[in-house]
């Protein structure tokens, strides 16, 4: 099984630099990353350059003109642009554990789709990740349980690793509630299957609600990952919601549907 991550970002090279490197120190390097840049200037470009340089494996740079928020668009560039069978989705403010890739790689199966859980830390800390300061994808129980009661994370349970039964991971195979691509793992071909993200969605909100909803509906379950694939949540400020009515109103629009492809996604790209 070839695997490729996907990393979207948008000018904000400290956290992404943040990111990368943790990756560099997975368990598992037998990947292909691809960096799905939306729109980034000169500093998040040669940040990009310089992982790309000393990377221990395969990197893409994948980039779009900026023309405001269009998450869904560079996640469906960056799609087309690898072939991996595999595909592990994060955002570029969210580090992965030592064995995300690895627990992804194992939760694999034909016909269901991952669905992971995030921790978010506050800014202080932040701050302090994204100089190098820590890193707090290293950090034993006693370092995550002291910043816990200090609040400089909001929780710490979804760390846990359990071994959970198959049983329990499918028990909500048709859940779409509460599901997002920064913590998500998907087979391409069933990406491919719905046209991928719907790029009607511009501006912060729901694409990957939508695109939860229609692989549902072509019969690719929900398979959970919780306590085995958590990442690491950066602070940022809040994004604009100036879409979120005519998002919510696209969403709204499926709902009342019985519509699998996207209206405008991969097929309006190569797809190789």
């Amino acid at each position: 099984m070839k695997l490729a991550v996907q990393v979207p970002t948008c000018n904000r090279p400290r956290a992404l630099r943040a990111v990368l490197e943790a990756y560099a120190r997975q368990s598992d390097l037998d990947f292909e990353m691809v960096i799905a840049d939306d729109g980034s200037g000169p500093e998040t470009r040669e940040t990009i350059h310089r992982f790309q340089e000393a990377a221990p494996f395969p990197v893409q740079h994948i980039w779009q003109e900026d023309q405001g928020f269009r998450l869904a668009g560079i996640r469906n560039r960056a799609i087309a642009a690898t072939g991996a069978d595999y595909l592990v989705l994060t955002d570029g403010d969210c580090l992965p554990l030592r064995h995300h890739v690895a627990r992804h790689r194992a939760l694999a199966e034909p016909g269901w789709f991952v669905s992971g859980s995030r921790v978010y830390l506050d800014q202080a800390l932040t701050d302090l990740v994204e100089a190098g300061a820590t890193g707090p994808e290293e950090w034993s129980w006693s370092d995550w349980l002291r910043h816990r009661v200090g609040g400089a994370v909001n929780r710490v349970s979804p760390l846990l690793s359990l071994p959970l039964s198959a049983a329990w991971r499918r028990w909500q195979p048709d859940r779409w509630q509460g599901v997002t691509t920064a913590n998500f793992a998907a087979w391409r071909t069933d990406l491919i299957a719905v046209n991928g993200f719907d790029e009607s969605f511009e501006g912060w909100g729901f694409e990957d609600t939508d695109l939860t909803i229609r692989l549902t509906r072509a019969g690719v379950r929900q398979k959970t990952g919780r306590y085995a694939v958590s990442v690491l949540h950066l602070w940022h400020p809040p994004a604009s919601r100036a879409t979120v009515e005519s998002n919510q109103a696209l969403l709204a629009d499926l709902q009342t549907s019985d519509r699998i492809r996207a209206r405008r996604g991969l097929a309006e790209g190569p797809v190789r």
